[in-house]
């Protein structure tokens, strides 16, 4: 009897981040899968009468869409966070003026910060979108608050002039959902949605939501 031939081991999926967020770069790195990093570049700009949870995952899919196009046996991921106070989208500021603005309206009140996230395996027709709201609150602000902040420039790349794991998390006193979404990726969804896609993350170390 002729023993049957061995099949070749399959070749691990490839793993690509469609974001050139030095943030996302950093989470992503905790759940452990080797990944590459290639940015995606599309136009961002919002439609009009878009409602944010709508934009965010617009982009996210456009993001991971481009590169899968490109890459069709990786696994793609693609992200887009944003600040939304009043149903209104705080994208980054374009200068410290704009910051200056965003960080008066959100003193005191709460507002969201609304991830999109999609992943997509094009050769295998996978695609996986969701989007993941974090409720935060700011405390009340003043200008010998604001000024100091706006003059170490954290908030000139940041959705709504701040970065809840820089310097501006002096300014949240509290939230309420998942942490690292407001930093720019949520881990926990994200490795949900990855591991669907047939990849191997560990499971997320934060224990905030």
């Amino acid at each position: 009897m002729v023993a049957p031939s061995a099949l070749p081991p399959q070749a691990p999926l490839e793993l690509i981040l469609a974001s050139a967020s030095p943030r996302r770069r950093e989470l992503l790195a905790q759940l452990g899968i080797p990944f590459t990093v290639i940015p995606a570049n599309i136009d961002e700009s919002a439609v009009p009468g878009e409602l944010p949870q709508t934009y965010t995952m617009r982009v996210a899919h456009a993001k991971a869409q481009h590169i899968a196009q490109q890459f069709p046996t990786a696994v793609v991921l693609g992200a887009d966070s944003v600040v939304v106070l009043d149903q209104q989208i705080l994208g980054k500021p374009r200068d410290l003026a704009d910051a200056r603005h965003m960080l008066t309206h959100l003193s005191g009140r709460q507002h969201h910060v609304l991830t999109g996230v999609a992943v997509i395996h094009q050769a295998q027709h996978f695609v996986r979108l969701d989007v993941v709201s974090t409720l935060v609150h700011f405390r009340p602000l003043s200008p010998s608050d604001i000024e100091p902040y706006l003059a170490t420039g954290e908030p000139l790349d940041k959705a709504g002039a701040y970065a809840i794991q820089g310097a501006g998390a002096a300014f949240v006193a509290s939230w309420d959902g998942c942490y690292t979404n407001v930093v720019g990726l949520p881990l926990q969804r994200t490795a949900i949605l990855l591991r669907a896609a047939g990849l191997s993350p560990l499971p997320p170390s934060e224990t905030r939501g």
